[in-house]
C-alpha cells in the first residue's frame, strides 16, 4: 500500500447539460484537449462507487446544506473490474477540492464492505488508519452504490480534466458491489449530462473561451447527495422525502 501522499487543492465545477450542449463541447473540446488513455478506442469507461456515511447521515446533510467544509469517503472500481480498486476521501475546502487514494485489495475491499474494519487500526496508509477512526468514533458504514459511464479530456497547463458523466444509476443495496450484473435505477427522468471541469490554479482562457454563454452556472449538486436523497424517498424517510423533488428526479 502508498504510504503519505502529496495533496492537491483543486478547483471542481459542475453542470448539468443537455444533448445539444454536449455534442457541441466535445466536439470543441477533442481539437485542443487529449482523450483521457482510460478512455478504450475514445470510447467511455464505466465508473461504479460505493460511498460510506456515519450513523447521522453526515456527509448527506453537509452537502443538502452548504457546509464549506466537508468530507465524503467512498471505494472506487472501472469497468466492474476488481483488478484496480481505489479508496478514496474526498474534501470540500471552501471552493476548493481535494482527493486523496489509496489502492486497495479485493480482499480488503470485502472486508470492508462485510464492516470487519480492524485491519485497517495497523495499516502504513493514513488515509484508511483515519477511516478506521471514523468507523470507530462515528459508526461509519457504505450507505449506497453510485454508477455512470465517463468520457473524459485531460490537458497539462493548468492540470486540467474535463469530464462528461451519462447514465447516473444507483443500486439501493451494497453487498453486490463487485456483481457485473446488478440491478440499478435510472436517477434522471431524461437524458442529460453532467459536466465537471477540474483545473489547478488556472483554467487557461483558450479552454475557457470555449465555453459558450449558453452553459449554466456551475450547480451545487454531487452526483452521491442526488442519488442518496433518492434512496430514502425509496425507503420512506422523512428527512428524504422532503428533499426528492429538489435533489432526486425532479433536477433539470
Amino acid at each position: 500500500m502508498a504510504g503519505e501522499k502529496e495533496l492537491h487543492l483543486r478547483h471542481e465545477l459542475k453542470y448539468q447539460i443537455d444533448m445539444l450542449q454536449y455534442q457541441v463541447l466535445q466536439k470543441k473540446l477533442s481539437m485542443v484537449l487529449k482523450p483521457d488513455p482510460n478512455m478504450e478506442a475514445n470510447k467511455p469507461y464505466n465508473i461504479r462507487n460505493l460511498y460510506f456515511d456515519d450513523f447521522r447521515d453526515t456527509a448527506l446533510c453537509e452537502k443538502q446544506a452548504g457546509v464549506a467544509n466537508r468530507k465524503k469517503y467512498r471505494m472506487r472500481i472501472y469497468n466492474h473490474s476488481d483488478a484496480f480498486i481505489k479508496f478514496e476521501r474526498k474534501t470540500k475546502i471552501s471552493q476548493y477540492s481535494l482527493k486523496e487514494s489509496t489502492r486497495i485489495t479485493r480482499v480488503e475491499a470485502d472486508q470492508i464492505i462485510a464492516g470487519d474494519y480492524s485491519f485497517l487500526a495497523k495499516s502504513e496508509d493514513c488515509l484508511l488508519r483515519d477511516f478506521y477512526l471514523e468507523t470507530r468514533c462515528n459508526l461509519m458504514r457504505p450507505v449506497i452504490i453510485v454508477e455512470y459511464d465517463r468520457e473524459a479530456y485531460i490537458h497539462p497547463i493548468g492540470n486540467v480534466r474535463i469530464t462528461f458523466d451519462t447514465g447516473l444509476r444507483t443500486e439501493l443495496g451494497i453487498t453486490s458491489f463487485f456483481d457485473h450484473n446488478i440491478c440499478t435505477m435510472g436517477i434522471l427522468d431524461h437524458p442529460s449530462i453532467i459536466m465537471e471541469v477540474k483545473y489547478d490554479e488556472v483554467l487557461p482562457q483558450y479552454i475557457r473561451g470555449l465555453f459558450p454563454n449558453t452553459i449554466r452556472p456551475p450547480a451545487a449538486f454531487g452526483k452521491f447527495a442526488i442519488c442518496r436523497t433518492q434512496q430514502r424517498c425509496k425507503m420512506g424517510s422523512p428527512a428524504g422525502g422532503a428533499l426528492c423533488s429538489k435533489y432526486g428526479k425532479a433536477i433539470v
